[in-house]
């Protein structure tokens, strides 16, 4: 996940939703969003080369998502980001008590914005954030490849739109997807500085990527009402051309709810 932006508890009837695009290597093998046979509360797409996800959701009503830090020319880490949505989204940790976990072996990571959510709380941590965790408020709440809320042009244009729908009576998914799909680079004078050629700093500023090697490989929403949970996933060829999509609609169950019917 490249480019993310969360509503929490700012509409009547959805207390979560997401919108989010993926930018990554075409060649990267890549599932697309199932539940995982081996973690069955797992919904997510799945990166079949470290096997965790960027984005998803949970049978129990979880949600999380990770955003790279840009850091042109530093190591890897020793263990794969996508590990930490997936194994949140397939524990029953509190939010914050995942978050310090997370936050005591944050060194072995490569840069990362890590948002996690159970229901009762939406949480943040970077290992790139001298503030640390933080529990975030009801509000829109935005992140791409720097820190929560950097105003990147792409991260202004997909909060200004975000917020728009967020006015309207109903969930208008293909607004939210049409503003996903914007693919107009930045001007050259609000160009993040980042380290690279300005070339791929234009590539990149668009909130949709595109590029032959690299760019973005799907678009996802995903909502949480108060027992019903959804998701909508469209993947996207290196043209930029729409080659598949998926839904789901499934009934969120809480831990306690869960342990009552056995």
């Amino acid at each position: 996940m490249c480019l993310l932006v969360v509503a929490w508890r700012r509409h009547p009837r959805i207390q979560l939703l997401a919108a989010g695009n993926r930018d990554e290597f075409h060649q990267r093998p890549t599932l697309p969003a199932a539940f995982w046979p081996d973690r069955p509360e797992v919904l997510a797409g799945r990166d079949l080369t470290a096997g965790g996800t960027w984005m998803g959701v949970s049978r129990g009503g979880r949600f999380a998502a990770i955003t790279n830090v840009r850091e042109p020319g530093a190591e890897p880490g020793q263990a794969s980001r996508g590990d930490l949505t997936a194994d949140f989204l397939a524990g029953h940790q509190p939010v914050e008590e995942y978050l310090e976990g997370v936050a005591s072996r944050a060194e072995r990571y490569a840069g990362f914005n890590l948002l996690v959510a159970d229901g009762e709380q939406l949480g943040y941590f970077s290992n790139r954030d001298p503030g640390g965790i933080r529990l975030l408020p009801p509000g829109v709440h935005a992140v791409s490849n720097h820190l929560l809320d950097t105003p990147w042009p792409k991260l202004k244009r997909l909060k200004d739109g975000f917020q728009r729908c967020l006015s309207a009576d109903r969930l208008d998914r293909a607004s939210l997807f049409s503003i996903l799909n914007d693919r107009e680079p930045a001007p050259d004078e609000e160009l993040p500085r980042t380290g690279l050629s300005p070339a791929l700093e234009r590539q990149l500023s668009a909130p949709f990527v595109l590029g032959e090697q690299y760019g973005t490989r799907c678009a996802t929403l995903c909502w949480m009402e108060s027992n019903r949970g959804h998701v909508r996933e469209r993947r996207f060829n290196p043209k930029g051309q729409t080659e598949g999509e998926s839904g789901f609609d499934f009934t969120i169950e809480r831990v306690s709810e869960r342990h009552g019917k056995e």
